[in-house]
């Protein structure tokens, strides 16, 4: 090791020039403190100032960068900003319907699925989005087909986020279907089915945050507050569910500079 970089690395182990026996091998077992102190400066020295790692790039995730924002909401059209009595009894609702959720898990979970419902694999995203928005919204097609009368269709209409369904979820799979429907809600407009589904991901995500799923959420509150303000026609409905979701994440996950200031 250079003498520059020892004086910016103090060393832990210093050891004093001690009488070492002449036939000293510092690649046999060390036989006394002496030798094993000095083994361990020996293989410090020798070690590179730069090590690269060898990645196999087969190995990794296609997706893999994490995009943290530290900006804010956009504010709530003039108008349709939340009271905070409204809020607080948002997250309270939104309490209770995890309490009950994690209570009856098991039971839920023991429910046979009906026939026709197939869950996707959890790294199948274009199988989420058509599960869960249909593939009316998903494939954005005007009207059904002409023998919607015979039945509701959850092909064409998505499937709701029955208790049946999220009970088998995985936190895994909660955030990688979250993403998903996050990543579509990034291009797409709100829709209902949308939103259910977005509230029911939200009740089975498990506090602590993983980074990931922190950074999701934050993400989805400000793409709703997007959303909010490019809201033409200014239906109540809708901007009611947005306000929902920014509420949720910013007061009952605690991102609360991205809540809104109360009317």
């Amino acid at each position: 090791m250079e003498p520059g970089v020892e004086e910016l690395m103090p060393r832990l182990l210093p050891v004093d020039d001690c009488d070492l026996a002449e036939d000293f091998d510092p690649t046999v077992p060390p036989r006394t403190p002496q030798e094993y102190l000095k083994r361990v400066q020996i293989e410090a020295a020798r070690c590179p100032d730069v090590v690269v790692a060898q990645i196999d790039p087969k190995k990794l995730r296609k997706k893999q960068t994490v995009n943290i924002s530290i900006s804010g909401c956009q504010p709530a059209p003039e108008g349709y900003s939340p009271t905070l009595k409204w809020q607080q009894q948002q997250v309270a609702n939104f309490s209770a319907v995890r309490q009950s959720l994690n209570k009856h898990r098991n039971h839920w979970r023991s429910q046979h699925l009906d026939s026709n419902v197939t869950m996707p694999k959890s790294e199948d995203e274009e199988g989420w989005k058509k599960f869960c928005l249909g593939e009316k919204v998903y494939s954005e097609i005007d009207a059904l087909s002409d023998n919607e009368n015979l039945g509701i269709d959850y092909i064409k209409v998505g499937f709701p986020p029955l208790l049946s369904i999220v009970s088998r979820m995985n936190q895994a799979t909660v955030t990688s279907v979250l993403e998903y429907l996050i990543s579509w809600f990034g291009e797409k407009k709100f829709t209902p089915e949308l939103g259910r589904w977005l509230y029911a991901l939200l009740a089975c995500l498990e506090k602590p945050l993983l980074p990931e799923a922190h950074s999701l959420i934050r993400q989805l509150a400000r793409r709703c507050s997007e959303v909010r303000v490019l809201e033409e026609n200014k239906n109540e409905e809708q901007i009611s569910a947005l306000n929902l979701i920014i509420c949720l994440v910013s007061r009952y996950f605690d991102q609360r500079d991205l809540a809104d200031e109360p009317s």
